[in-house]
């Protein structure tokens, strides 16, 4: 059997997706697909579900403060100065997806 796929979150970003504050994540690598139907996870644990409504590739310095604000971030600045904690330096011509994701159904006992 076939495992489902899954969008791992630090746990620092949990309240913002569960909000809805966040829609968005901006990774560097992704298998991800529009219409996907994937688990999130933290620290290895699955938390809910969410479908996958776009993914787009662009470069990173073409990042916008509204990328930044679907992510949860006030600005682009905010936003890149997370993306080096997680990634470390990267070259502003390093082509980045911007996953837009819908919240599905959070696993029993979580709360929204």
């Amino acid at each position: 059997m076939r495992q489902r796929k899954s969008l791992r979150f630090s746990k620092e970003y949990v309240q913002a997706v569960l909000s809805g504050r966040k829609t968005s994540t901006i990774r560097v690598h992704t298998k991800l697909k529009k219409g996907d139907e994937v688990d999130i996870t933290v620290n290895g644990k699955v938390i809910g579900a969410v479908k996958i409504l776009n993914v787009e590739k662009k470069p990173l310095k073409e990042l916008t403060d509204e990328d930044a604000r679907k992510d949860g971030f006030k600005d682009k600045a905010a936003l890149l100065k997370a993306l080096y904690k997680h990634y470390g330096k990267l070259p502003r011509n390093l082509p980045v997806y911007i996953i837009d994701f819908k919240l599905l159904k959070l696993k029993a006992g979580k709360q929204r």
